[in-house]
């Protein structure tokens, strides 16, 4: 089928120079035709909790907890905090935990600062200490 050309010397174009292998190979790159479109799908099926609302009961141990807290202040407790975080980006959000030592409780600003980082106290679910035993 190919015996008459089977033989035939290759006519090499002497004037232009032949293109580098790491050059022909980006021929056959991917391509995208919609910059973006991954990103967006990700962001999309990225999962975010809804806030959990606390009860009255719940509020009020919380409550109970950051006064003890506040009681035993002098005594540096070690305490683990879960708290909300609203998304940025969409509806929701995630819950945090952050261990360490509490530095302020301010009821005014309804704050509490652990290691630098304020902490809104709406937004705190549980905190867990081993002061608490005490109680």
């Amino acid at each position: 089928m190919y015996d008459d050309i089977i033989d035939v010397e290759y006519p090499f174009d002497l004037g232009h120079p032949r293109m580098s292998l790491y050059d022909r190979s980006s021929q056959f790159m991917p391509f995208s035709a919609l910059v973006g479109y991954k990103e967006a799908v990700l962001e999309t099926t990225r999962i975010t909790s809804d806030k959990i609302i606390l009860d009255e009961e719940m509020k009020e141990i919380l409550d109970n907890k950051i006064s003890f807290i506040k009681s035993k202040f002098d005594l540096k407790p070690s305490v683990s905090i879960t708290y909300f975080v609203p998304d940025s980006k969409k509806k929701g959000g995630s819950y945090r935990s952050i261990n360490g030592y509490i530095s302020k409780i301010d009821l005014y600003k309804n704050v509490i600062v652990i290691d630098d980082k304020k902490i809104l106290i709406e937004s705190i679910l549980d905190i867990d200490s081993e002061i608490f035993k005490d109680m």
